[in-house]
């Protein structure tokens, strides 16, 4: 069994930065793109980053320049480091990583549970 866990969420000022950690846990033999997604109430989830094994990244046009996704591929975590926080950034934030649980088998998607952003004065 895979379970991803998000940590680092929170209420920050507008200007604010914040740190979210996503870790990797369970059967896992290998892991291939991991990225952050979020949901605003009354939106639908959307993609705020992702990132390949050999580091390519890919944003939003609504937070490139002010969010970086990074990874550590022997932790099997992914981290989004989000600067210069904006009250439209307001979202549940959601992890996810395509996990082959053991050689040979397919990758399957999983998703963390999510962490809530508030940006707020």
């Amino acid at each position: 069994q895979v379970q991803l866990v998000e940590s680092g969420g929170g209420l920050v000022q507008p200007g604010g930065s914040l740190r979210l950690s996503c870790a990797a846990s369970g059967s896992i033999f290998s892991i291939s793109a991991m990225g952050w997604y979020r949901q605003a109430p009354g939106k639908q989830r959307e993609l705020v980053a992702d990132i390949t094994t050999g580091g390519s990244t890919n944003y939003a046009g609504s937070v490139k320049g002010r969010f970086t996704i990074s990874r550590d591929n022997g932790k099997n975590t992914v981290y989004l480091q989000m600067n210069s926080l904006k009250p439209e950034d307001t979202a549940v934030y959601y992890c996810d990583a395509m996990i082959a649980a053991y050689s040979g088998s397919a990758y399957f998607n999983y998703w963390g549970q999510g962490t809530q952003v508030t940006v707020s004065s």
